[in-house]
């Protein structure tokens, strides 16, 4: 029996009550609503010194870069709730994107992003939702091997979005970042079961899963 589809969930942020870790966990239980594992981190457990290739050179990959890589690798998909500073990403993201691009001994750059599919989304208090950082988020990935899905969301007006049950108030909101995380587990899926995608996953008759990093 094939395995489920393997997805990676976090934000951006490491403020506790961060309307992007909110966000991104009801992505998250989108894809488990049609049968994929999705496993939801915080990066708050996985502090990291600024990207510095002296410091690398001398002490090589810190020990909370090298978990978070050997987590990602486990993976075959990411969701993103990426808070916007500035008009772009946060630091935090860009410099754990940095952190975990670089190659062990004995291996390719980028490993651990090549083959992987993406959704990303973002939540604001701002009319804009993050709309803007995610377009710098977009670029990123993409230039890393990371497919990206042309849907995302941004939420605007985020200090009202989120009821106390952690979902999205609005129905239609909610149901479009339910979507995205619906969407990578479908897309991982068709890999080995080109058709049609099911509405429930089910790994029955199906081939293994395979990156296409692996191919």
């Amino acid at each position: 029996m094939a395995p489920k589809p393997r997805i990676l969930a976090f934000a951006g942020s490491a403020r506790a009550d961060s309307y992007n870790k909110r966000l991104v966990k009801v992505a998250a239980d989108g894809a488990r609503a049609v049968g994929a594992e999705a496993t939801l981190i915080d990066l708050r457990d996985y502090r990291l010194p600024l990207f510095d290739e002296d410091l690398e050179a001398a002490e090589g990959l810190p020990d909370k870069a090298r978990e978070l890589k050997e987590i990602m690798l486990r993976h075959d998909g990411l969701l993103i709730a990426a808070p916007e500073y500035n008009s772009s990403i946060t630091p935090l993201l860009k410099n754990t994107i940095d952190w975990i691009s670089r190659p062990s001994d004995g291996e390719k750059a980028l490993t651990a992003y090549e083959g992987k599919v993406a959704a990303i989304m973002s939540a604001s208090p701002g009319r804009l939702g993050g709309l803007r950082g995610l377009f710098h988020l977009r670029s990123i990935l993409s230039n890393i091997g990371v497919l990206v899905i042309p849907d995302q969301v941004a939420v605007s007006e985020a200090h009202k979005a989120f009821g106390s049950d952690g979902n999205i108030v609005d129905e239609k909101t909610q149901s479009a970042v339910e979507e995205l995380g619906k969407d990578v587990a479908k897309l991982l899926h068709w890999n080995r079961c080109p058709e049609p995608f099911p509405s429930q996953l089910s790994s029955a008759d199906c081939r293994p899963f395979e990156r296409a990093s692996q191919s």
